[in-house]
């Protein structure tokens, strides 16, 4: 029979405790049954019982955890099987570090912070490169998080403006046939960025700073013939650039500029033999200084946790289907 033991790690109140619990005890069974131990409380004590590897990963999980709420005043659900992952994987050692960089704060005082270690390196190689790829699934915060560090690039006086753009594949670019005025035609397309905008700067800030020119949300073909200097510009849906877009977009780019480009190459809904220029990209650039290319996966996902599973689904039969 496996030698079986017992470690304690104090909890400053109870409210962290009933945070990690969660309710019902919801977040502990699902601790239990992952990491195979036992868990009570006892005072302000957290108990953990099982085999030795499996109570030193309990209380290793315990102390992230109580950091987190620590930090972000509850523990949801993405949290805990996030931290369960990390310390089953030995990277429990650096959550203080993801947990302290704030991006920037929301017009309604809310941090926006990177919430996984994939995120966590494409702030960072945002923060230390003029070019940078952001390419992985939906979910990821690829977009949200490239215009939480352009807002506060332009708070902080780094750049002049913010330029937001995005294919509007659907339309094939040519918007001429659609119904209303410019704003009305590639509103649909851009909808996703004047969400996340409105959201980072609220309603007000962000009318303001379009009236006058500092910020400007357009579909990629009116990039054409630009030099966009002192700029924050962000490429959304770049899968869906040929490779044609995607050069004249990265040759806009003027002095003390910085662009982001995000993407989902496995999401490409450009019409049949038509190259992707996120693809091809990734095998112009890959060697050249000052730009950097960081691929976010399912584990970085923030979203629902079903959105996980079902890329995990959609691998699986895409994988099993393969023609020969």
């Amino acid at each position: 029979m496996a030698e079986r033991i017992k470690q304690g790690i104090e909890i400053e109140s109870q409210q962290i405790i009933n945070e990690i619990f969660g309710d019902f005890d919801e977040n502990i069974e699902i601790i239990k049954s992952e990491l195979n131990i036992n868990v009570k409380v006892s005072n302000n004590e957290i108990q953990i019982f099982g085999e030795p590897i499996a109570v030193e990963m309990g209380i290793k999980l315990m102390y992230s955890l109580k950091e987190i709420v620590k930090d972000r005043k509850r523990l949801d659900k993405q949290d805990l099987r996030y931290a369960i992952q990390q310390v089953v994987e030995g990277n429990d050692g650096d959550l203080k570090d993801l947990l302290k960089d704030v991006v920037c704060v929301t017009s309604s005082g809310k941090s926006i912070k990177p919430k996984t270690f994939g995120q966590k390196r494409y702030i960072d190689s945002i923060r230390n490169n003029d070019i940078v790829f952001g390419i992985g699934p939906a979910g990821t915060g690829k977009t949200y998080l490239a215009m939480a560090m352009a807002v506060q690039a332009f708070k902080n006086k780094e750049v002049n403006r913010i330029v937001l753009t995005r294919p509007a594949v659907e339309a094939g670019e040519n918007l001429g046939f659609l119904p209303g005025d410019l704003q009305e035609k590639v509103d649909p397309y851009l909808r996703p960025v004047y969400d996340a905008l409105f959201e980072i700067l609220g309603f007000d800030t962000y009318e303001k700073y379009v009236e006058r020119g500092l910020i400007e949300v357009a579909p990629l073909a009116y990039m054409r013939g630009r030099t966009l200097d002192s700029a924050y510009v962000i490429l959304d849906e770049a899968q869906n650039t040929t490779n044609e877009q995607m050069k004249m977009f990265l040759t806009r780019l003027g002095f003390g500029s910085k662009a982001i480009i995000t993407g989902d190459i496995t999401q490409i809904d450009l019409p049949k033999g038509k190259q992707s220029g996120l693809k091809t990209v990734t095998k112009v650039l890959n060697n050249v200084k000052g730009i950097d290319f960081i691929y976010l996966s399912k584990h970085d996902i923030v979203r629902h946790p079903l959105v996980q599973r079902i890329i995990d689904a959609y691998e699986k039969y895409e994988g099993a289907n393969i023609e020969p």
